[in-house]
């Protein structure tokens, strides 16, 4: 894996009005609408407290016609999954004009395709568990025989583990393709690797602290990110100096060959002979009670409000590249 290079700094704002009218995106329709729910009340309320001029947005309830109206100076993205994260905001805010945090479209995309980065991360030399792209249930049989059990089965295209689920035996595995297949046509199997689960936020050019989760449960799904008080987190989850460098090098290295800017999160899990594999890159990670990102950003002494406000600065980079690609575009 070649060097990891982060030329991406933090551009600092000191004066809330620079911001202007802010919306903060939330709710939508995908199957994480009640996590985004969650985060974006959460983030606008930190955002009120700052002095912003904040206020909730919920595409579900209003069209992009009745946003593109409403005269807002730039959208903290906290919609989670389809529709939020993949790119197709991203990209209806770039043809509007309007900053937003985060990620662009195709760093957006490719983040939220678990197929398509794991292609990247193999052509670029970023260790990840060994896979394969599935589109039926006798795919899925040659694949388990090739991967072997136990295997990870889940959807290419969400988040939060949904429709994710452990296979120990080949009696479980039609059952947990077609879990998958509720939330598109291509699915993700994927070596289990046996070991601790670790997760490195990226802000501002800068890796957070690691943390290492344990939980009680089968994995780290749905349940044990949102709703279990069992799950414990450690933080740093690393043991020395040397080992998250590690962590730190191999997430900025993800986050840069996905294309991404601003803030995310980076996902592993590291078995017996201590080689971190990086799971998937979140380019719009959760921003709950039980969230991670917030909680690297707190051992970092940066509290939740400043976390949010240091988001939000992102979107001035991304009005930066907006105003790049129009001056592309015009030939000066």
């Amino acid at each position: 894996m070649k060097q990891p290079v982060m030329l991406e700094q933090r551009q600092a704002i000191n004066d809330a009005s620079d911001f202007g009218r802010v919306a903060v995106m939330l709710g939508g329709d995908s199957s994480e609408r009640a996590v985004s729910i969650d985060s974006g009340t959460g983030v606008l309320k930190a955002l009120l407290a700052r002095g912003i001029d904040a206020h909730a947005w919920d595409p579900a309830d209003k069209t992009m016609a009745e946003f593109a109206n409403a005269r807002f100076d730039r959208v903290w993205i906290a919609l989670h999954g389809p529709g939020g994260e993949d790119g197709a905001l991203q990209g209806a805010l770039q043809w509007l004009d309007i900053p937003y945090t985060g990620s662009g479209v195709m760093a957006s995309a490719i983040a939220m395709d678990k197929v398509r980065s794991k292609h990247l991360f193999d052509a670029t030399g970023i260790p990840t568990p060994d896979y394969a792209a599935i589109k039926s249930h006798a795919q899925a049989s040659i694949a388990a025989e090739q991967l072997e059990f136990p295997l990870i089965v889940k959807p290419s295209g969400q988040g939060s583990s949904v429709g994710m689920s452990k296979v120990f035996e080949r009696a479980e595995l039609n059952g947990a393709i077609d879990a998958a297949m509720q939330y598109g046509d291509t699915v993700l199997m994927e070596r289990c690797i046996n070991g601790d689960e670790f997760t490195v936020a990226v802000l501002q050019g800068q890796a957070l602290p690691s943390i290492r989760i344990a939980t009680p449960r089968v994995f780290y799904d749905y349940r044990a990110k949102y709703e279990s008080d069992r799950t414990e987190y450690h933080c740093p989850g690393t043991t020395s100096a040397a080992e998250e460098q590690l962590y730190a090098d191999l997430s900025v290295a993800a986050f840069n060959e996905i294309g991404c800017k601003g803030w995310g999160r980076i996902d592993f899990m590291t078995g017996a002979d201590g080689q971190p594999l990086v799971l998937e890159v979140n380019t719009v990670p959760g921003m709950t009670s039980h969230s991670l990102v917030p909680m690297a950003a707190k051992a970092s002494g940066i509290d939740f409000d400043e976390l949010c406000w240091r988001i939000l600065e992102t979107s001035f980079a991304s009005d930066e590249a907006s105003a790049n690609l129009e001056v592309a575009a015009n030939g000066a």
